[in-house]
């Protein structure tokens, strides 16, 4: 680790810069005779993932040595060579130290590519490869490079800079191994402001990059626990050199995603103009935009897919995706498919798979068919075949906490080595679901030495002797989803694949098992990834594993419950689907991972419901107040009078007056003797007396109509009810968090956190008119809130429950609230 520097590995890189002079001494005196060829040397360290490739004509094996070696020595004068980068990982410490350097540099990005897609490319066709390389050319080449010491001054610090540059282009990457890296490099920063000596160098500006390109490094640097590589990182992120080069690239990749954007943006705008259809431009007011460019898109061939797993019901993050999709099929005439992820006979239900269809359809999706994954079972089953016979897969059966631990420190298992003929045996016993076959797992031979966890051998089929809910017993053996989604993908003839960035480490992954089964299977197409952000609420949990504990503990009633984020929940809760699909639509196409608050999407369902849903009364039950109307009407009189006073298709309602009302407690308490307030929808009264109990609660008042009174004068305007037995009995439900903390890390105790209050309930009446509501009915109870109609009245003596609806008022979602003035 670093803060133990290995100073064996510095004096072998400075015993072999000392070698690297002589030998360039030697090679350009071998030049200067004819010789074409360089001399062989030793080879380089194998630690180094850094190479040079050349597009001239091909020479002996030591080439690459004689250009690493070369790169060692003053760059020749080559004018502005090229940056190419992949679009999605900017190199931030290149371009940082190229500015640090004064070093002139054309910037290019690619959309095709990978995480490993970096080079500088120069005029004569060679390229240097590989971060570590790039940047020691940079300082040399830089007008000013090695004078400002980013190599460091001395040959035992310039190694230590070798060194680091190396390390942390290797091992400051994502990964399960991240978290012990960093920590290494926080305690080795404890006394220290540099990485080496006492001055920026070219190993701060790579760690720097390497951790301004990391997502995970954002949430982790939150987190505490690396006090003194935050304080570092904070430092270079202020340095006007890397802060200027992270905001150009930034802006380089806006820019050029509004470029590739342009040619769809037609397109677009014919979509909006399609009645019924989610396919609009969101503007800057909206806080995002759709108007990006699938890479590789052709109008009137895109194809894209939503495909849930039926193992639980969708929530809002899964509406996102599915929204999504359809968006960028509309917006390229293409179409869209819904398919089932079935591969896990445990976890799935026929009674998921009809919600999840009840879902799409309530969410407006249109989609082309739907299908399921286990419709190509005979398929993979075959496809696993040819790729054991073709040396790609093996067969294993070691238990899987043993796998899962090699894999974490990158061992090869002992099967590893199985000749196919074995493979092909231990296959048909897994298939037969036999004592030796679910004993085995198959797994993809790729790398074990990975950076990339996703690319250490993992697992393709498993045993699996449950009963399927669709096929039933007939298979025992099931591909995983890293197995089957990229063949389903291509064989349904899906263009674009979209996933949420968490998965982003899983795509290099998904190509390189599509490229292997297009190797064995002619005519597989190509399948184009594009990730987007996750959907993520405060104080909320999108897990599936987490939401079945929700409702298997019965903390829940069930998937659909109103506490739930699931789409039906919030839909039971009162959410429209056109407010669901503005807030998606305003989201946009962001890359940027983000915790909304729930306020927001509530705020845009007001908006929708308020100038349409009739207006009712209601009077808490609770320490209720009776009032007598010393003047009121002798008769109970009825007034018929608007639902809604701005809205006219809502109705009419009959308003009965009497001299016996009803108040609600906290408005009473708010009174006084003498003073005057306002009756809604009746008038002006005036308090004469007041009658308390000895703790202070209004017992009963008696006030006087004042119905010349000005209205506009009055402090409190109150809603009231005639007392009578036409009243209708209510069951008001209000609802809190099911978690207590806004942002729950991964390391948090979830048991700990879980809410254990979140349902509140007040009985109450309301006034005669809502008799006649129905299920899924939304209406404003007048200064308590916006409701919807759960259980309308169906039996003498059951009261009608009503879900309150927050307005998006107050930052809880959830918060109960108080009915008062």
């Amino acid at each position: 680790p670093p803060s133990q520097f290995p100073y064996h590995c510095m004096l072998l890189s400075l015993l072999r810069r000392q070698q690297c002079a002589a030998w360039l001494t030697k090679t350009k005196q071998l030049l200067a005779g004819g010789c074409s060829t360089p001399p062989a040397r030793s080879p380089s360290s194998s630690s180094s993932r850094a190479c040079w490739s050349s597009s001239t004509p091909a020479r002996s094996s030591s080439s690459t040595s004689h250009k690493q070696a070369s790169a060692m020595s003053p760059a020749p004068a080559v004018q502005h060579p090229h940056l190419v980068f992949w679009e999605r990982t900017p190199p931030f410490a290149a371009y940082a130290t190229a500015k640090l350097a004064a070093c002139s540099l054309d910037v290019r990005s690619e959309v095709k590519g990978t995480k490993d897609t970096l080079h500088l490319a120069f005029s004569s066709g060679e390229r240097l490869m590989g971060l570590p390389l790039i940047l020691r050319y940079i300082v040399r080449a830089g007008t000013c490079g090695l004078s400002s010491g980013l190599y460091a001054s001395d040959a035992l610090s310039s190694t230590q800079v070798d060194f680091w540059l190396d390390y942390v282009c290797q091992n400051v990457v994502p990964g399960s191994g991240l978290e012990a890296v960093l920590q290494s490099i926080n305690d080795y920063l404890t006394f220290r402001s540099f990485l080496v000596g006492h001055a920026t160098t070219a190993a701060d500006v790579a760690l720097w990059g390497q951790l301004q390109g990391n997502p995970l490094w954002k949430k982790l640097k939150t987190s505490g626990k690396y006090p003194h590589l935050s304080r570092w990182f904070d430092y270079y992120a202020e340095l006007p050199e890397c802060k200027t080069a992270a905001e150009e690239l930034v802006a380089m990749d806006s820019k050029k995603q509004k470029e590739a954007a342009a040619a769809a943006a037609q397109a677009v705008a014919a979509a909006n103009a399609a009645p019924g259809t989610f396919v609009k431009k969101a503007t800057a007011d909206a806080g995002g935009s759709f108007d990006v460019g699938l890479p590789n898109a052709e109008m009137g061939k895109v194809v894209t897919r939503f495909p849930p797993e039926p193992s639980g019901f969708l929530h809002i993050g899964h509406a996102k995706a599915a929204l999504l999709n359809q968006h960028f099929a509309e917006m390229y005439k293409g179409c869209l498919l819904v398919r089932f992820d079935d591969t896990n006979p445990s976890k799935e239900k026929d009674e998921y798979v009809d919600n999840i269809i009840k879902d799409v359809k309530d969410l407006g999706l249109t989609f082309e068919k739907v299908t399921y994954t286990s419709d190509y079972f005979p398929q993979l089953l075959d496809m696993g075949e040819r790729l054991i016979k073709a040396g790609v897969l093996y067969a294993d059966d070691t238990p899987v906490e043993q796998m899962r631990e090699e894999r974490l420190n990158r061992v090869e298992s002992k099967c590893r080595g199985r000749s196919v003929a074995e493979n092909l045996a231990a296959w048909e016993e897994m298939k037969k679901g036999s004592e030796t076959g679910v004993n085995h797992a198959l797994r993809f031979k790729f790398d074990m030495k990975s950076v990339n966890g996703c690319l250490r051998d993992p697992v393709a089929f498993r045993c699996n002797p449950t009963h399927h809910w669709r096929t039933g017993l007939k298979f025992k053996v099931y591909p995983t989803y890293d197995f089957a989604c990229p063949f389903v993908d291509a064989y349904e003839g899906v263009t674009h694949a979209l996933r949420t960035s968490e998965y982003k480490d899983r795509e290099d992954q998904y190509y390189w098992v599509l490229k292997e089964m297009q190797k064995v299977w002619p005519g597989l197409p190509h399948v184009n990834m594009w990730d987007y952000s996750r959907l993520n609420f405060v104080n909320t949990v999108l897990s599936k594993r987490k939401l079945t504990w929700f409702v298997d503990t019965g903390r829940v009633d069930g998937w659909a419950d109103p506490r739930m984020p699931t789409v039906q929940g919030i839909l039971r809760r009162g959410l429209r689907i056109e407010a669901l699909k503005e807030f998606i639509l305003q989201q946009g196409a962001s890359r940027n991972v983000t915790f909304q608050e729930w306020d927001k999407i509530w705020s845009i369902n007001k908006r929708l419901i308020d100038p349409v849903c009739p207006r009712h009364t209601a009077v808490e039950n609770r320490a209720r107040v009776p009032v007598r109307l010393t003047n009121g009407p002798s008769e109970t009189e009825v007034v018929v009078i608007p639902r809604h006073k701005k809205y006219e298709p809502a109705g009419k309602k009959a308003l009965l007056r009497s001299s016996q009302i009803w108040l609600d407690q906290n408005d009473a308490k708010e009174l006084h003797d003498g003073e005057e307030f306002t009756l809604m929808d009746w008038g002006n009264a005036i308090v004469k007396s007041i009658t308390k109990d000895p703790s202070g609660v209004v017992t009963s008042m008696d006030v006087a109509l004042h119905l010349e009174g000005d209205v506009k004068k009055t402090k409190w305007k109150l809603t009231w009810l005639a007392q009578s037995d036409e009243l209708v009995d209510l069951c008001l439900l209000d609802f809190d968090y099911l978690v207590t903390k806004k942002k729950i890390e991964e390391e948090d105790d979830f048991m700990a956190l879980v809410n254990p209050h979140t349902r509140f309930e007040t009985a109450a009446q309301g006034d005669t008119n809502m008799r006649t509501l129905q299920k899924g009915d939304v209406l404003q109870l007048e200064r308590k809130g916006y409701f919807i109609v759960d259980e309308p009245l169906t039996k003498p003596g059951k009261p009608m429950v009503l879900f309150n609806i927050p307005d998006g008022r107050t930052k809880n979602m959830t918060a109960p609230k108080q009915s008062g003035a």
